[in-house]
């Protein structure tokens, strides 16, 4: 039977999330395009999505998917108890891409100079941290593209082992073997979390 496992805010993240890589990808590769702006948009959605993954929904939160490397392994050899959400292999790829789009974005606004007005920023900032913040993004840019690579293989392996994933993305709804009671978190916590990640980007940038 089809089960509700991922909730709204997840789901908009997820799509949101999307739009503004390839944006970035696209302004940052090419030199054209309000590069800056969407990096920000997407330091405000990183922000709402950590905060989701700890006061979240269920199958949203870190300590229901961030499962041990042995469970990975055994999970690959079919051995491993899977849960409602994000399989192990998949809760490992939200936290690579979670933390490279973060160091990407903290990297960014480093170089762009939103961190100049933080208190002690002229003693900590050295051009060695500029040089270096630049030498991360570049990495970071060329690798992010190659973990999206392997996420939509991922997808599309399990659209051949008849489990579509991006329809579950949408819709939230996920076929189960079995009745599973997902806990899901209200739209207005969600509403609050991304109100409170905006007025953090809007601090950093003022």
């Amino acid at each position: 039977m089809k089960t509700q496992i991922w909730d709204l805010p997840t789901r908009l993240y997820h799509w949101l999330q999307a739009i503004l890589f390839i944006g970035l990808a696209a302004s940052g590769f090419s030199g054209h395009g309000p590069h800056l702006l969407l990096g920000l948009g997407l330091f405000c959605l990183l922000v709402w999505r950590l905060g989701w993954g700890i006061i979240g929904s269920e199958t949203s939160r870190f300590k229901q998917f961030v499962r041990s490397p042995k469970t990975v392994i055994n999970y690959f050899r079919g051995k491993a108890n899977t849960k409602v959400g994000h399989n192990p292999a998949g809760g490992w790829m939200v936290v690579a891409l979670l933390t490279t789009l973060l160091l990407q974005c903290l990297s960014g606004m480093l170089i762009a100079g939103l961190f100049d007005s933080l208190p002690l920023a002229s003693t900590l900032l050295t051009d060695d941290m500029y040089t270096l913040a630049g030498t991360i993004h570049g990495l970071l840019a060329r690798l992010l593209p190659m973990l999206v690579i392997a996420h939509l293989v991922a997808i599309a392996a399990y659209k051949v082992m008849k489990k579509p994933m991006v329809m579950a993305m949408i819709t939230g709804k996920q076929f189960l073997p079995a009745p599973s009671a997902v806990k899901l978190a209200s739209n207005r916590k969600a509403l609050m979390l991304f109100i409170a990640s905006v007025s953090v980007t809007m601090a950093i940038i003022a």
